[in-house]
């Protein structure tokens, strides 16, 4: 285990499976695949519900049941009851590509044509399928559908073109369609009888008579492209939405056969999914651009609008930073998107408005593409001014200009700054003041300037007037950086030579010659060190108050992508083409650990409490994020890391959580990025600061109550007092109880004699035990009370005042001897040994300190009237004041140092 591990991903949405609706009473859900995982939205706001755990391979085909999910993946198909897989289906010898709920039963068809049939009944068992039918050999199955009222039957459309009509309950093949010598897409039943409708590879929409085998009408698509997917309208409306691979809806009138709207770019990839709500004018959509949207069709001419959507990035992520205190991530990717990730909760992550983009894409007819701003290459962001104007600001690929971002209302700013250089070049880096005000620009041709982000007004030029151009470097600025007190400016350019230039003057101070190829830099404000990275693949640390090199790392074999500082500056992270993200110590001047994995890092951020490391890779959309292990073990596990330079190869982390071995289980602080109802185990660290108490984790409420449950039954007593139950009816017999409850007497009544008789024999078939003792005596046993202590701390203090009290002696007997065998006297005992355990371990104190008031309040005349328990509690007092004194001692120490500090400052 090593100081990063993965949690999870972040950013996506969807893939190129389509969905699976299920309606659940009023409510509706959308099962959608992600990768390796699946997830399910509520369609009433698109929140995310659920999501399911980590497959070895990526799913290939989804269908849903009730509570059940069915995810084909390989040549399995497993079967998962809400997030847990109950089941694997492993009849399949091909790939499964369809899946299809039908009445009791389930079919898949994999690529070699092999169908099969599982049944519904029994589900969570590992079943044989109750049927098979092997498809013609020249018959490649693309779809499948079962029409309406079609009992048993259902439709299997080919890439040769030809569709067949199946009886699964007979397993023969009752007719065959001829097609139209074109690859058949998609397939989807109408609402009328005997007609399905279906999307060919070459653009045409056929609407057929399956009964009479009848084309009624055929549309064509305007753009080039298959229709990759079909979907129609329920409300009595009679329109069409068909999709295609160029990311168009067309909408098309069924009764006046024409086209009557066009969607267009409804997405930035090919359509995968289409869905009409029942009764209702919202069509749902997916896409293979990490999307799904929802449209609905209320407008005075009838065209659709968009409801709500739910997207990630379309392309890979370029840039990451953290921001907010580490709760949200901003990244900018291939896309031309600018995205605010929430770590925390899914539904607040959000695309960054660049100024109604659909509307003038209309206006201009235009591509919304050509409209967004281009792909941002470099970033930088300061909280400081949030509320008060613009604090990001963006530079972009091949544009002369940077652009500013409002980030409390998420939308593009007012201001576009221009630097005023003879020749115009496009900005490569860019960086703002610690206070907020200011942002300074660097260009491809090495002029730097400063903008003033209220009024978007230059500030002055950086200038160099020992260089030939008179510019602030002879090549392309590939870096720029402020100090914390606004004092100096560093910049860095690609021949190697780095500045430092007073921020106010902007007057050249000092500058020296890396001696190789710059490509970029990093600065550390709070200890004022500069990491540098050049084509060497050699990382080199500067002192710029010293102006000299102090660390110089070497390990990476390719190319280094990007590298970040953590905020207390002592790790510097980096990371390269040849996979490998390595972490080195700048104290000791070594490289402490170094993950390898299967698809090279672009781009990284460590969050400002660096506990979540944050990085994207190559050809992936979404967001990773690794825990930091070292967050939550001793300085020893840390020195345990800088033992070795060995490289690890770890994978990535996935969508959902992935069940892992206790020591390779991440830790994480709460539920990152996913919904409630989604949960990731954090193990327990068993191992303890020397000398030290460890605390119980638990909120200060559970454990103070215990003190305190006297006071707080008296203050929840109620005032008024029980009322009278109402008489029962003078016909039914009843019977007096002592809870107030009226109860009948049964029909055949019970004789006095008998009725002592029972009651006799249940006060001696009286059982004490619970789970309280039993689980006591079996820690006792074994001497391990860890689940002991985790049973009574998931107690709430009233039941836990409960189990403490059913163990109390009432009835005090005279002898001795008799009261050692009482099972309460034994459980008193053993509680006793686990107090002294506990405390000599120092876990829990403070909720063990509760337990031990708690427990002396209830038996404390208990021990003072049985010397069998005088001697346990004498070493309890002894371990008490031992423990005391030492925390007592420990404070006193800390107070001296204290009062030392704050003297020595006078």
């Amino acid at each position: 285990m090593g100081i990063f591990e993965p949690f999870r991903a972040i950013g996506y949405i969807t893939s190129s499976i389509p969905f699976s609706v299920q309606r659940r009473g009023t409510e509706t859900y959308v099962t959608v695949s992600v990768g390796k995982a699946w997830q399910i939205y509520d369609c009433a706001k698109l929140t995310l519900v659920l999501g399911g755990p980590q497959l070895p391979k990526k799913i290939r085909a989804l269908a849903s049941y009730k509570d059940f999910t069915f995810a084909a993946y390989g040549t399995n198909i497993g079967v998962f009851k809400r997030a847990h897989q109950v089941a694997t289906w492993s009849k399949h010898e091909e790939k499964v590509d369809h899946l299809l709920v039908f009445g009791d039963h389930v079919l898949s068809i994999d690529t070699k044509g092999n169908l099969f049939i599982w049944s519904l009944k029994g589900v969570e068992r590992e079943l044989e399928p109750v049927g098979h039918i092997l498809l013609d050999d020249k018959f490649t199955p693309t779809c499948i559908i079962h029409p309406d009222t079609y009992l048993n039957k259902v439709i299997i459309g080919s890439q040769e073109g030809q569709l067949q009509l199946w009886n699964i309950s007979t397993k023969k093949k009752l007719f065959e369609f001829k097609g139209w010598n074109s690859y058949v897409c998609c397939c989807v039943a109408s609402p009328a009888l005997d007609v399905v409708a279906i999307g060919c590879s070459d653009g045409t929409i056929h609407i057929h008579n399956v009964l009479y085998d009848e084309e009624l009408v055929s549309f064509t698509h305007s753009t080039r492209g298959a229709v990759t997917a079909l979907a129609f309208r329920s409300d009595g409306q009679p329109f069409l939405a068909s999709g295609g691979s160029s990311g168009v809806i067309s909408i098309w009138n069924l009764e006046k056969r024409r086209l009557q709207s066009v969607i267009r770019e409804a997405h930035d990839g090919s359509i995968i999914s289409l869905h009409f709500f029942a009764n209702e004018p919202v069509l749902m959509s997916s896409s293979a651009d990490n999307s799904i949207k929802m449209w609905i069709f209320d407008t005075s001419d009838g065209d659709a609008r968009l409801l709500r959507f739910r997207s990630g990035h379309s392309a890979p992520p370029l840039c990451l930073r953290f921001y907010g205190n580490g709760r949200h991530i901003l990244s900018a990717g291939q896309d031309r998107a600018f995205r605010l990730f929430s770590v925390i909760q899914d539904q607040q992550s959000r695309e960054l408005s660049q100024r109604h983009v659909t509307k003038r894409a209309k206006k201009l007819r235009a591509r919304e593409e050509e409209i967004k701003l281009k792909p941002v290459i470099t970033f930088d962001c300061a909280e400081i001014r949030e509320r008060d104007w613009c604090n990001v600001v963006t530079c972009h690929m091949d544009t002369p200009q940077a652009y500013v971002w409002r980030l409390q209302n998420f939308v593009l700013g007012e201001h576009i700054l221009s630097p005023s250089a003879d020749v115009q070049t496009p900005i490569k880096a860019c960086a703002i003041s610690a206070c907020g005000n200011f942002a300074i620009l660097g260009t491809q041709g090495g002029w730097i300037e400063r903008f003033n982000l209220q009024s978007g007004i230059s500030r002055g030029s950086y200038i160099d007037f020992s260089e030939a151009r008179q510019y602030a470097h002879d090549s392309e600025v590939v870096g720029v950086a402020c100090d914390a007190t606004n004092n100096s400016m560093i910049s860095a350019g690609y021949n190697g030579d780095i500045k430092i230039w007073g921020f106010k003057d902007r007057d050249l101070k000092s500058s020296w010659n890396v001696g190789q190829h710059v490509n970029k830099i990093v600065y550390h404000r709070t200890n004022g060190l500069l990491a540098t990275v050049a084509e060497d693949m050699v990382l080199r640390l500067f002192d710029v108050m010293a102006l000299r090199m102090v660390r110089k790392f070497e390990g990476h074999t390719d190319r280094v992508t990007d590298l970040c500082f953590s905020e207390d500056g002592k790790w510097l992270i980096s990371s390269s083409m040849d996979g490998s993200l390595r972490i080195w110590d700048v104290i000791l001047a070594r490289q402490i650990d170094a993950i390898r994995v299967d698809v090279s890092v672009t781009a990284l951020s460590l969050s400002p409490s660096m506990d979540v490391l944050a990085t994207s890779h190559v050809d992936q959309n979404g967001v990773y994020l690794w825990v930091n292990q070292a967050m939550f073990s001793g300085s020893s596990k840390v020195e345990s890391y800088a033992s070795g330079s060995q490289v690890r190869s770890v994978e990535m982390p996935s969508v959902s959580s992935k069940e892992r071995s206790n020591e390779e289980k991440p830790l994480g602080a709460g539920n990152l990025d996913a919904p409630s109802n989604i949960s990731y185990s954090i193990p327990h660290v068993d191992k303890q600061m020397p000398n030290l108490i460890t605390l119980s984790l638990l909120p200060r409420s559970q454990w103070q109550s215990l003190t305190n449950l006297d006071i707080i039954k008296a203050r929840n007593k109620p005032v008024e007092p029980p009322k009278k139950p109402e008489k029962a009816p003078f016909f039914l017999p009843s019977i007096p109880s002592l809870s107030g409850q009226i109860l009948f007497q049964p029909n055949g009544v019970v004789s006095e004699e008998k009725h002592k008789e029972e009651k006799t024999n249940e006060k001696k078939n009286v059982n004490l035990s619970s789970q309280f003792t039993s689980l006591l005596h079996s820690c006792v046993e074994t001497k391990n009370f860890s689940a002991f202590t985790d049973y009574i701390k998931g107690l709430s203090p009233s039941a836990l005042d409960l189990e403490l009290r059913i163990l109390q002696i009432v009835d005090e007997d005279d002898s001795e001897q008799l009261d050692e065998k009482r099972p309460e006297l034994q459980s008193i005992g053993l509680l006793l040994d686990y107090f002294i355990h506990e405390l000599s371990c120092r876990n829990n104190f403070e909720f063990i300190q509760a337990v031990i008031k708690l427990f002396l309040k209830i038996h404390g005349e208990t021990v003072r009237r049985h010397s069998t328990l005088q001697d346990k509690v004498k070493r309890l007092l002894e371990v008490q004041s031992t423990v005391w004194q030492r925390i007592d001692k420990m404070f006193q120490s800390t107070r001296c140092m204290v009062t030392f500090l704050s003297y020595s400052q006078f």
